[in-house]
């Protein structure tokens, strides 16, 4: 009986930590991601352009790369088009001057105007550029179904 017990308060103190123990850069780091998630949706040149750092290396699940002015004409141009974006099973890193994100990304798509959906694994590298952080890297990849 007791043992249940310690299990919950455990697993309270833990998932307490998580949400409400995130460092400053953590949650500015969050912030970006989001930022990015959404500047994706609604196809924002301008968050883009902010988010990614100048010599951005985009690579697409399917292989294809992007630098950040052809990553940011994909999305602004419709070639590239997120309806929704869903993140899961997220997970940060920080050390020094760089981060990686880890998640599960799903959404609904409309790439040239063609519906679609799609799942992917995805790592995101930032990197601090002043006080900001900036999408340096991404790397998509095909999860099993």
């Amino acid at each position: 009986m007791l043992r249940p017990k310690i299990l919950l308060l455990f697993t309270m103190i833990v998932s307490g930590t998580l949400t409400y123990g995130q460092t400053a850069e953590e949650k500015q780091l969050l912030k970006t991601v989001e930022d990015l998630r959404l500047a994706m949706i609604n196809g924002d040149r301008n968050a883009l352009d902010a988010i990614a750092a100048d010599n951005l290396n985009y690579w697409h699940s399917s292989g294809n790369h992007e630098d950040k002015a052809t990553f940011i004409e994909s999305l602004t141009s419709g070639k590239s088009d997120f309806v929704t974006i869903n993140l899961s099973e997220q997970t940060v890193t920080i050390s020094g001057e760089v981060a990686t994100v880890h998640h599960i990304l799903s959404g609904e798509t409309n790439d040239g105007g063609k519906p679609g959906s799609v799942r992917i694994g995805v790592l995101l590298v930032f990197q601090k550029q002043g006080e900001r952080w900036k999408l340096f890297a991404r790397q998509a990849f095909k999860l099993p179904a």
